[in-house]
């Protein structure tokens, strides 16, 4: 099983994927396994890979075959270049079009060659003093970001790609006294018990920033039904309730001021879910079953979302018990799933326990990740 997770710019948009476990670097089968087949790369089109690599000796020949340089950027430990060769090895990689990362501090008495400017840190780590990273060598990555705090602290050390926890921290707008949080509640309650559509709209007409965000969406050029939508009732009319349910629940994680960036809590809900629908068709449910499997991984992040405990938002929403003993308790197989949706890295327990093997979750993940891709650049 390979760790994977997003990269965003500071403007909260998703540029890569980084792949591996920092310490426990991707060896040659892995690679190979991993970029041997168009699967990985064209699923996350277009953003690029970061590979986490403890030295340069995996980069083979027949590695190097399947890891094209304009989509694949190398993140070799620090600590590899203290072998011979090492740096030179890396210094030609880069001559040849590959983007190398030096990971971490190097060690006392290395020096790294010119050319291998750019860097990759944990960001639990000691950072580099502000302003000590050369713009001209980046995008410099943090990753292991853990907070809003370790993030600014990242940004203010010069660095501009970052992966973390920090993604899933809400807050509660300035000036909001709660109308706004009641407002998304109630949203959620009619969309919980398959309310009329008349309901919905009323509701949509009462929050104009909702309605910019759905409209906006229907008419993007990915998602387009080929013909202007400029009202809910069309909405309703071309999209259908079941798409347009799944759409007013992604974009509860649009809500943000005009000139504010996106919310990266949006793609990880749509991961989410998309990854449990997927597990669930594997598994033969029908179109009812998956479209609660998709609500449990969306409304999965509502906590964190409005700031409140999840306990109080799902007892007005009566949702079927299982889905309600997966979000509060990670309990039954969608519970167990939703767990696996969590992890980086899902260990074999986990996936014994959900009922998945290695290979279906693979695919599951190269999916969502697909979907979450273009609902992220489309919202």
């Amino acid at each position: 099983m390979v760790e994977v997770r997003s990269v965003a710019n500071a403007q909260n948009e998703w540029v890569a994927l980084l792949l591996g476990t920092p310490g426990t670097g991707l060896d040659d089968p892995a690679l190979q396994g991993l970029f041997g087949t168009p699967d990985l790369l064209a699923a996350i089109a277009p953003l690029d890979c970061i590979v986490l690599l403890d030295d340069a000796a995996v980069l083979t020949p027949p590695v190097l075959n399947v890891l094209p340089a304009n989509r694949v950027l190398l993140a070799v430990r620090a600590d590899a270049l203290a072998t011979d060769g090492t740096a030179r090895r890396l210094a030609e990689l880069q001559m040849a079009g590959y983007r190398v990362l030096i990971d971490g501090a190097l060690p006392e008495g290395v020096a790294a060659p010119i050319a291998l400017r750019t860097v990759a840190r944990d960001g639990r780590t000691a950072l580099p003093r502000a302003g000590a990273l050369p713009t001209l060598f980046g995008p410099h990555l943090a990753y292991n970001v853990g907070d809003m705090d370790a993030y600014r602290a990242c940004e203010n050390a010069g660095f501009s790609w970052f992966s973390g926890d920090y993604a899933l921290e809400g807050s509660v707008a300035e000036g909001d006294d709660g109308t706004s949080r009641r407002r998304m509640l109630t949203m959620l309650a009619l969309l919980a018990r398959d309310a009329d559509s008349r309901e919905l709209e009323a509701q949509l007409k009462a929050d104009p920033a909702l309605s910019y965000h759905l409209l906006k969406l229907v008419n993007s050029a990915a998602f387009s039904v080929g013909t202007q939508i400029t009202s809910f009732g069309q909405a309703i009319s071309r999209l259908g309730r079941r798409q347009l349910q799944r759409w007013l629940q992604l974009l509860l994680y649009a809500r943000q001021h005009p000139d504010s960036p996106p919310n990266l809590m949006l793609p990880v809900a749509a991961l989410r879910g998309a990854a449990l629908e997927a597990l669930c068709k594997r598994d033969g449910g029908d179109r009812d079953e998956q479209d609660l499997a998709f609500m449990a991984g969306v409304f999965s992040l509502l906590d964190r979302l409005f700031q409140m405990p999840m306990a109080e938002i799902v007892q007005d929403l009566n949702l079927p018990e299982h889905v309600e003993a997966a979000l509060l308790r990670r309990e039954g197989q969608l519970g167990q799933r939703l767990r696996l949706a969590e992890a980086g890295r899902p260990d074999p327990e986990t996936l014994e326990a959900a009922g998945v093997d290695g290979p279906d979750w693979w695919q599951s993940q190269l999916h969502a990740y697909h979907w979450a891709i273009q609902v992220a650049r489309n919202v």
